[in-house]
């Protein structure tokens, strides 16, 4: 029985060193990054039609009207939808200076790497959670 207790110690002290060490390099990660601002971003992007916005914006910048005709909503709703991906900052808008009715939207990359850094965080997170449980059932293997 001891022995259990202590291989579940080991595991315990080598999941603690390695959230330690995960959350030293999330800092550094995510430096700027805000829980609330990544939630608002990840909320805006919950969204199919928004989700084929930016899948669309990906390849290129576009009017308005080629993105509903990309997300298959209309043009109203897609007004909706960019409203709310500018306001999470995903994209952006650019009027033209020969024409200010029309605007560009573009993807802000800074959205798509907060994101990122987000994931990375999350994904080293397990793979040491991982390292260790795979320590700790070699150990009780060579028993």
């Amino acid at each position: 029985m001891s022995e259990d207790v202590a291989a579940a110690e080991d595991l315990a002290v080598a999941g603690d060193a390695a959230t330690a060490q995960v959350a030293g390099a999330a800092g550094a990660a995510s430096a700027g990054v805000d829980g609330s601002e990544l939630a608002v971003v990840l909320q805006a992007l919950a969204d199919p039609a928004r989700l084929r916005v930016v899948e669309a914006l990906s390849r290129s910048p576009r009017r308005a009207g080629d993105l509903a005709a990309a997300a298959g909503v209309p043009a109203p709703t897609m007004s909706k939808h960019l409203r709310m991906l500018l306001a999470a900052g995903i994209v952006t808008d650019e009027r033209s200076p020969r024409d200010a009715r029309v605007r560009v939207f573009r993807l802000r990359r800074e959205s798509v790497v907060a994101v990122r850094a987000w994931l990375d965080q999350v994904q080293a997170h397990w793979d040491e959670q991982l390292k260790a449980f795979k320590v700790h059932v070699e150990r009780e293997s060579g028993r």
